[in-house]
């Protein structure tokens, strides 16, 4: 199966009238960054929610973080600003310029981005979610059915960066998705445990916060690999029957 049904992520009245009393539950699939077409023409779609702003641009390496270049178009009544770039693609860094009402200029990553520069670096990245695959539909089947008071649960938290690394790198030796998915699953069937509790799995700058300073709630961190190498561990995870939580 493959990633989540394509919809369209322009901002119309129903969801700025949903976002505004607070029941938008999908929101997170208009705001951000969205690769869909305009017309005939491909690119991305980009949205954030700055209702105090004097304006917003966009800034990107697109276009070598020209500041003027590509200026938002406000919506009323909810204050989201809004862009399309046509012939845009995945893989470009970018952030939102705020001018505020008194002049100043504050440089934002996107809170809503699926993905995020690696640290030291702070932009986001435009990613395509499209072709993620998911091949855990059995297992998510079975919990669906499964009465939970009735099941056994024995949870094991964990930080992938310190959980285990590769000795005698320059680098810090993080395992990535893939290899962390393997080693654990082996762990976790060994000691019969039912889930794992990931920490610190969000985007975050400092490795020494293990995670708990967020900086982009729906970025997998990209210290640990590419979306296709997070969603490979949860795919391994859910085929070995362990379940997946986020601390």
């Amino acid at each position: 199966m493959a990633g989540s049904k394509s919809i369209s992520p322009f901002i119309s009245e129903m969801d700025m009238y949903l976002f505004g009393t607070g029941t938008h539950y999908d929101i997170y699939k208009k705001l951000g960054a969205h690769i869909c077409k305009k017309g005939s023409k491909s690119g991305v779609y980009f949205a954030v929610w700055a209702p105090n702003a004097a304006a917003v641009h966009l800034i990107t390496d697109y276009n070598g973080w020209n500041e003027d270049e590509y200026e938002m178009t406000r919506l009323e009544p909810a204050g989201i600003y809004e862009i399309f770039i046509p012939d845009m693609g995945i893989d470009s860094l970018y952030k939102y310029l705020i001018t505020t009402k008194r002049g100043e200029k504050l440089y934002k990553a996107d809170p809503f981005a699926n993905k995020a520069e690696l640290r030291p670096g702070t932009a986001s990245v435009t990613a395509d979610l499209s072709g993620i695959r998911w091949t855990d539909s059995a297992w998510m089947k079975n919990r669906a059915e499964k009465n939970l008071f009735e099941s056994p649960i024995a949870i094991y938290e964990c930080h992938i960066g310190s959980w285990m690394r590769h000795p005698g790198r320059d680098d810090e030796g993080f395992y990535n998705y893939r290899e962390f998915a393997d080693r654990m699953t082996e762990y976790l069937t060994d000691m019969h445990y039912t889930h794992i509790e990931l920490i610190g799995i969000a985007e975050h700058p400092f490795d020494g916060s293990w995670g708990y300073q967020v900086t982009g709630y729906y970025a997998p961190t990209t210290r640990y690999g590419s979306l296709e190498d997070f969603a490979y561990m949860i795919n391994k995870f859910h085929k070995n029957n362990i379940g997946i939580r986020t601390g």
